[in-house]
């Protein structure tokens, strides 16, 4: 891949950042309410309200305040929450890892799973065992994420007790978490390893590897998975930005302690520069990661040419 093609990419996924941030900050606009009023509480004067909203930069027109944000956070400042009186940077920085950490173990969990069962259910295509992981699977991507997630508090933590309800306190805790993330998201990553695989297992280099006599493991493995694994690739790239997104309600069902318990509190208590600041750090992820996913393909298959 030529250095102007990664520079392309590169420069696409800039304007996209810079596109997410224009439509979160202008969206934030629209919601109903005064953070100065919500941070000084419905028994504030008007004088009080409207000092707090001249010191917190609301008087400005929404162009003003959106060049002044952007410009600050190309130095890395994201401002200063409203609510907590800190640092953006420093308060998502403290959550990130958690939501980091909780949403790569889901997405490990979901590769290692699509890739078994996707292959079980393309080797027994057409079987009882294939329909029957292809409908249960199904089911599963249908079920809201905070209802499972509260059906496996009942069962786990309320009814046999095995497992803490909510809050954190050690690894033993992100076990029904990254349950709850991994049983809604990892059907569409099943069906596209099953896809895949009987596709290219029907096509004429693997009829050749065949031909030759070699085992029908190593025909799996080495020539029909390894083709198989561009279209997961890019189901993956679209499965880590669902779960980055999808964080934000499980942390809440379980009380944990990551951005997205962070952001929704931003939200109710109207602390824009924090929701601001935690959405763009989400959306720089997700834009990363679907680029990686995108300079990837050559690599795991020579024949994918860019234009």
């Amino acid at each position: 891949m030529s250095a102007s093609l990664v520079l392309w990419r590169l420069l696409i996924a800039l304007v996209t950042l810079l596109i997410a941030s224009l439509i979160v900050f202008f969206s934030l606009s629209l919601i109903p309410g005064d953070p100065a009023l919500s941070l000084l509480g419905v028994g504030a004067t008007p004088g009080a309200v409207a000092a707090l909203r001249e010191q917190l930069g609301l008087n400005e027109p929404p162009l003003a305040r959106y060049l002044g944000w952007l410009t600050g956070v190309l130095r890395g400042d994201l401002g200063t929450s409203i609510r907590y009186s800190q640092p953006v940077t420093e308060l998502l920085g403290t959550r990130l890892p958690f939501t980091l950490t909780l949403a790569l173990l889901s997405l490990g969990l979901t590769t290692v799973l699509a890739l078994g069962l996707g292959i079980l259910a393309a080797r027994r295509e057409g079987s009882w065992l294939d329909l029957v992981l292809r409908t249960g699977l199904t089911l599963l991507s249908a079920v809201p994420a905070f209802w499972l997630g509260l059906l496996l508090i009942l069962v786990f933590a309320v009814k046999y007790r095995l497992l803490a309800s909510t809050g954190f306190r050690g690894a033993r805790d992100l076990i029904l978490p990254v349950l709850t993330l991994v049983l809604v998201r990892v059907s569409l990553s099943t069906r596209m390893v099953r896809a895949a695989l009987l596709g290219t297992m029907r096509s004429d280099h693997v009829r050749t590897a065949r031909a030759k006599g070699l085992p029908e493991r190593r025909v799996l493995l080495r020539h029909g998975l390894r083709n198989a694994l561009i279209p997961l690739l890019t189901v993956l790239g679209l499965e880590f930005a669902e779960l980055l997104t999808g964080t934000v309600i499980v942390e809440n069902v379980f009380a944990l302690p990551g951005m997205g318990t962070l952001a929704l509190q931003a939200i109710s208590a109207r602390d824009f520069p924090l929701v601001q600041g935690a959405v763009l750090v989400l959306a720089l992820f997700v834009v990363t990661v679907n680029l990686l996913v995108d300079l990837a393909y050559g690599l795991l298959d020579p024949r994918v040419r860019y234009g």
